[in-house]
């Protein structure tokens, strides 16, 4: 029986000597360490880039859509903030139009002039209550939109200035409305 466990202990020693000398996986170990900064490097590029989709079509959508507050369309067939917030939407398709709608809120109001229409309170500040004034010819409309959008990236959190996982994506295009009948 002592023989069997000397020639056990001495096989064991001959692994873990052999095991300590080898240098065969030291590029996966290598790998290892660098493998997680990396994929959170690119993972984070690429949820940047879809932020910075989001943010374009979002402002092309109320560019778009809005123009049919500035023609007058909105106002003389009836049109109500659910029917833009839907046409927005419609814009967004490749979002998902289920998803949109939840995520999606839309501030439609009229000022006097331009210095009052201004637009300088941070994107982050969504207001309480929104709007839907497109007003009448001639009116001076501002419509904002405000569009949440998850993040999956953890340090994108804090670099994006996100509250609670989500960024607020913010768009505003402001006019004149045409003199219409």
């Amino acid at each position: 029986m002592a023989r069997i466990l000397a020639r056990a202990r001495q096989r064991l020693a001959r692994c873990l000597d052999r095991f300590a000398r080898a240098e065969r996986g030291a590029t996966a170990v290598e790998f290892a360490f660098v493998a997680i900064p990396f994929l959170m490097l690119v993972f984070g590029i690429i949820e940047l880039g879809l932020v910075f989709l989001v943010s374009v079509t979002l402002e092309t959508a109320v560019s778009d859509v809005g123009r049919t507050i500035r023609t007058g369309e909105q106002q003389t067939t009836g049109g109500t903030a659910a029917g833009f917030k839907t046409a927005v939407c419609n814009k967004l398709s490749w979002l998902g139009s289920t998803k949109c709608q939840g995520a999606l809120q839309i501030d439609v109001r009229t000022f006097s002039d331009y210095a009052s229409s201004s637009t300088s309170s941070s994107n982050l500040n969504v207001p309480q209550t929104m709007n839907w004034n497109p007003g009448s010819p001639g009116s001076i409309v501002l419509v904002r939109a405000y569009y949440t959008w998850p993040l999956i990236t953890p340090l994108l959190n804090t670099g994006l200035q996100s509250s609670d996982g989500k960024r607020i994506i913010y768009a505003a295009t402001a006019f004149s409305n045409e003199p219409y009948e």
